[in-house]
């Protein structure tokens, strides 16, 4: 299983599979949706990933209006589909990872939205609950605690406060989330536009690291009124607080973490890659609920325990934001992965 993925993998390489998609969806004269292409001509649906925002765009093909559960659906149908093919094996757990806060309705259309696209196996895994169960995955030992998820996003920051270890309660979140526009990487884009119009040669801040550092610094800086606006709602200080995982596609840059560290006081923890800690958090919750549920896939049972572990030994996870879709594949003996907080394979014997 895991080597024929590999080669899969491979051979995906070889034809030119995208590994990251724009957050989009057009329909051709048939229906069929098609992920992450702007047509010259017409329009592409796009500002659809959040069901929680207050207005969502639906589309009308054929006989059928779908709506933004629909639409989410559709594009992880699309990106599995490029990545593992139209009917991926039985024996790869499935997760999909939504924005944390939703609720229970908006879970329950996109759970009915992904049953009818056919991906009725796969997991949905809030983000911060997946990043949470990356960090219990590779952090070692884990002391039970509060931690604080900085999701620095392209879209927008959300901060959430979890339990991790020894413990924990299936519910991991404390409090109330909080979520804001007004912070991530289309914000700060926004703000060096607008900062390099008031001078007198707008160059002078776009070609100087040294001046975007700076920016970047203080808009991360002003951000922390968020994490305590977080620890307030849930009646706890940050002497409560055991550490801080930052994660999100516009994280990446060392001025996030060194800001947050100097000013909140604690351990900050970061991966190698940010953009990809929720796809292999929520990969590996995949192939966890698989092995609970008797180590089984697809319906079918291993017969022993070697065979078993190696039924889930891949998982695919998607993560659909504003921004875009990213697929990523890794597994033992090859690997063909890409960034930001979208889709990724991983394996599960690391």
């Amino acid at each position: 299983m895991a080597g024929e993925s590999g080669r899969a993998a491979h051979r995906n390489k070889k034809k030119g599979v995208p590994t990251t998609w724009r957050t989009t969806l057009t329909f051709d004269s048939a229906g069929a949706a098609r992920v992450g292409r702007i047509p010259k001509h017409g329009r592409a649906l796009a500002e659809f990933a959040d069901l929680s925002q207050r207005s969502t765009p639906t589309a009308r093909v054929g006989n059928r209006t779908l709506t933004a559960a629909d639409l989410v659906a559709t594009v992880a149908q699309g990106v599995i589909t490029e990545t593992l093919g139209a009917e991926p094996d039985e024996n790869v757990a499935l997760a999909v990872t939504h924005p944390v806060g939703y609720s229970g309705e908006q879970v329950a259309d996109l759970r009915g939205a992904l049953e009818t696209v056919g991906l009725a196996r796969a997991e949905l895994i809030c983000e911060p609950v997946a990043a949470t169960a990356w960090f219990e995955a590779t952090q070692d030992p884990v002391t039970p605690g509060l931690m604080l998820v900085y999701d620095l996003g392209g879209s927008a920051l959300s901060v959430t406060l979890v339990r991790v270890g020894a413990g924990a309660p299936d519910n991991r979140v404390v409090g109330t989330p909080v979520r804001s526009s007004e912070y991530g990487g289309r914000a700060f884009g926004a703000l060096m536009t607008k900062r390099a119009s008031r001078l007198a040669s707008p160059r002078s801040l776009t070609d100087s690291d040294a001046a975007i550092s700076a920016l970047r610094s203080i808009h991360v800086l002003r951000s922390v009124d968020l994490v305590y606006k977080c620890l307030r709602i849930a009646d706890v200080t940050m002497a409560d607080v055991d550490r801080v995982l930052v994660i999100g596609g516009a994280a990446r840059p060392r001025e996030v973490a060194k800001v947050l560290g100097e000013e909140l006081a604690r351990p900050v923890i970061v991966a190698a890659d940010p953009e990809r800690t929720i796809a292999d958090g929520a990969a590996i919750l995949a192939q966890r609920a698989a092995e609970a549920a008797g180590g089984t896939v697809g319906g079918r049972r291993g017969g022993s325990a070697w065979s078993q572990r190696r039924l889930v030994r891949v998982a695919a996870a998607v993560l659909i934001a504003g921004g875009g879709a990213m697929a990523g594949v890794v597994v033992p003996e090859a690997a063909v992965a890409a960034g930001t907080a979208h889709t990724g394979l991983v394996p599960l014997d690391r």
